[in-house]
């Protein structure tokens, strides 16, 4: 392989790099507006953080949706025992089969929804040990949803 030669520049040119960069940095700099922070008084800058502030939350409260209307809410304590017969390694997945066909059974919903919260205690134990009960908070709204919360 043939070595590659350095390319050689001369100070004279650098030196002309140097001040084109400069002016053209001098052109930017002027471009942008100078202001003194004696000029504007202490309550404007106040109010211009707060309107920028509320202007914030509107966007929020307006990007927020309606909540739905809770038709029925109910409190069961929930047997799990049954998810104890067959495998031991089977147990929490049958544990949540049982929940929600208990759901089913009692809040006929059109779709069902476990919170993370009643999903971690069934859990919680590993999947040989569930609970044997659980004690489960359901809210029904209108569209049909059921939702279990944990009621501890």
């Amino acid at each position: 392989m043939a070595k590659k030669k350095a390319k050689e520049i001369s100070l004279d040119d650098l030196e002309e790099e140097l001040a084109d960069a400069e002016e053209e940095f001098k052109e930017e700099i002027e471009e942008i507006d100078e202001f003194s922070l004696d000029e504007i008084s202490e309550e404007e800058e106040v109010s211009e953080v707060f309107e920028e502030e509320l202007e914030e939350l509107e966007e929020l409260e307006e990007e927020k949706p309606p909540e739905e209307e809770i038709i029925d809410e109910r409190i069961y304590i929930i047997p799990l025992a049954k998810a104890r017969r067959g495998p031991r390694n089977k147990r929490a997945k049958k544990a949540i089969r049982y929940l929600r066909e208990f759901m089913e059974r009692h809040f006929k919903p059109e779709s069902l929804v476990i919170s993370q919260e009643v999903n971690e205690k069934i859990w919680s134990r590993g999947i040989q040990k569930p609970p044997r009960k659980i004690k489960i908070r359901a809210t029904k709204n209108i569209d049909g949803l059921v939702v279990c919360y944990l009621a501890e």
